[in-house]
């Protein structure tokens, strides 16, 4: 589908919704890189990830949420993690945070029990997620022994076409993944540098930088 990037086609926003609840895998834009996307209840979908992007089942998903309240409901969030939280959403970050009963066990981090939330500042994925009323399940789309995600709509087709139901074209996106932050007993830790500033997350909690990647929301 080729959406409009700010006034996205409601048609097509429809249609694209009816995709992945009938449990399809769609490639879609965000305000990083493109991502793999499917319904956050489908096992079998989230193994067809697994599949494209050769990764194990200890692979960690992030849930997109369109804004923080939606993200209380899969994620405990503190006062403190809250404010920090409120000052980077909607952005290019991803937050580990502990996991509520809400999040399914194979979605969660197997030591830490976290999850990844992530709410993006873009208009097609905001239309997507007010179509489904509920998070989108999604991994960022770096294909095997690629360090980059793909960023051309029309090359993740003539690459996966025969892998995907649905690749939302809203034109080329960034090259950099989201930035991955660590929220736990008070403080932030920064296991990803991405396109969001790791630097501004310090906001009174002390940070450090992991080099090793656990995660790839």
């Amino acid at each position: 589908f080729q959406v409009h990037p700010v006034n996205p086609q409601q048609r097509l926003i429809h249609q694209a919704v009816e995709i992945i609840r009938r449990g399809g895998v769609i490639a879609y834009p965000t305000d990083s890189s493109y991502a793999l996307g499917c319904h956050i209840g489908d096992k079998q979908a989230m193994e067809r990830i697994l599949r494209i992007r050769r990764l194990d089942e200890k692979h960690n998903f992030t849930l997109v949420c369109s804004d923080l309240a939606q993200a209380a409901v899969y994620a405990r969030i503190g006062n403190a993690d809250f404010r920090l939280l409120k000052a980077h959403t909607p952005g290019a970050y991803t937050f580990l945070l502990p996991a509520t009963r809400e999040v399914p066990r194979r979605l969660q981090h197997a030591k830490r029990k976290t999850i990844g939330i992530r709410v993006p500042d873009h208009p097609v994925v905001h239309a997507l997620l007010a179509g489904l009323g509920e998070p989108l399940m999604s991994s960022t789309l770096i294909l095997p022994n690629e360090e980059l995600p793909l960023a051309d709509a029309h090359e993740i087709r003539a690459r996966l076409e025969h892998e995907l139901d649905l690749v939302i074209d809203a034109g080329p996106c960034g090259f950099e993944p989201t930035t991955v932050v660590l929220l736990e007993e008070g403080a932030a830790r920064v296991l990803r540098q991405g396109k969001g500033d790791p630097a501004a997350c310090q906001a009174g909690k002390p940070v450090g930088v992991a080099l090793h990647n656990p995660v790839d929301p």
